[in-house]
């Protein structure tokens, strides 16, 4: 540079003489940190995430979804959900394989789509009863499930109701684990009022700590069914474990499928001398032939939920769904707003 030129400064960093150095104001964009609840739905249960929904006060978000002839599935939203806090509601009814791949390509087309944060909202999970090998080369689905899910991009699960604890083991993301047991006790309570002698039933030996705390919450004894499974979706009570005799039983499992363990263990504790015997159960899977032997069974009621779809039209008059739409809409809006779960149930979900 020769003796006496001024370099001339780049453009926009010239300076007046004397003046401070300030910021200049338009370069940079502040903003305030902002959310945005999406809650968007598979074709598994369409109904209870419209409830979901309207207990949020939110519509659902609109998704296209279609099958082509040859049977693949095609997913796309139809607005944008750029930075938001998505909810995806798909349960694991039939055709389960069907639903769990619409789910993944949900997550993926979410993902892709620049979501903040995708929640897999799974009332009844994917093939929880595949926790373990129970036999020699068996797959342990339930687990290859949870790695599907992070694969894809999931941030985080909420489920209901799960058949095994060390399910949630299988996750390297939060699981939201939410329980129907004080819905189904107040219930039960509700019903039966303050002054009828009750117990609360286990299905078998593995269900016993959960029956144990339903009957604290009900207000009632314990007793625990002895049974043995002769074959896949066979059961035989070769036993009752406590005393029935003058009370009402209500019997309390996670899943209802053929319902022959239910109706078997119903006419044991009639034998044994129940008074009435009633059934509470998450997961209503009815597979045939479980609605007619409710149907003709000693039940004076069975309970459930609607974590999987109940035809109105087809379940029998002692059948009762309660929605848990309610409780899954409260756990939705704690998550997006950082608050406790936990705190839902007062701590009282921690039921293994």
């Amino acid at each position: 540079m020769e003796s006496g030129t001024i370099e001339a400064p780049l453009p926009g960093l010239e300076t007046t003489p004397g003046a401070q150095s300030q910021p200049v104001v338009g370069r940079a964009l502040p903003r305030s940190p902002s959310k945005r609840l999406v809650v968007v739905s598979g074709s598994s249960h369409p109904e209870l995430a419209e409830k979901i929904a309207d207990h949020l006060g939110v519509e659902l978000g609109p998704v296209t979804l279609k099958t082509f002839a040859d049977g693949e599935s095609y997913v796309r939203f139809e607005d944008s959900v750029r930075g938001a806090d998505m909810f995806i509601v798909q349960t694991a009814a039939r055709p389960v394989a069907h639903h769990l791949v619409e789910l993944l390509m949900m997550v993926n087309a979410a993902k892709l789509a620049s979501a903040k944060r995708i929640t897999a909202v799974i009332p009844w999970y994917f093939y929880a009863r595949q926790d373990k090998k129970s036999r020699p080369r068996e797959p342990i689905t339930a687990r290859m499930v949870a790695d599907l899910l992070e694969t894809v991009g999931v941030d985080r699960v909420i489920t209901m109701d799960l058949h095994a604890g060390q399910v949630q083991g299988f996750f390297e993301i939060p699981v939201d684990h939410m329980v129907a047991v004080p819905m189904f006790a107040q219930h039960v309570r509700d019903l039966l009022g303050p002054d009828v002698e009750r117990v609360a039933v286990a299905p078998d030996t593995g269900r016993a700590k959960l029956a144990g705390k339903f009957a604290e919450m009900i207000g009632g004894g314990l007793v625990v069914l002895n049974k043995e499974r002769p074959g896949h979706n066979q059961a035989r009570v070769t036993g009752v474990i406590g005393d029935v005799a003058g009370k009402v039983a209500v019997m309390t499992d996670d899943i209802i499928d053929t319902a022959g363990t239910l109706c078997a263990g119903a006419e044991a504790l009639r034998d044994a001398g129940a008074t009435k015997v009633y059934a509470c159960a998450t997961h209503a899977l009815f597979n045939e032939p479980a609605l007619a032997r409710i149907a003709d069974s000693a039940f004076e009621r069975v309970i459930v939920t609607d974590t999987v779809p109940v035809d109105p039209l087809t379940k029998p008059d002692n059948i009762e769904v309660l929605s848990i739409s309610g409780l899954l809409a409260e756990t939705i809006q704690n998550v997006f707003a950082d608050d406790s779960v936990s705190a839902i149930f007062a701590g009282e979900n921690q039921l293994f």
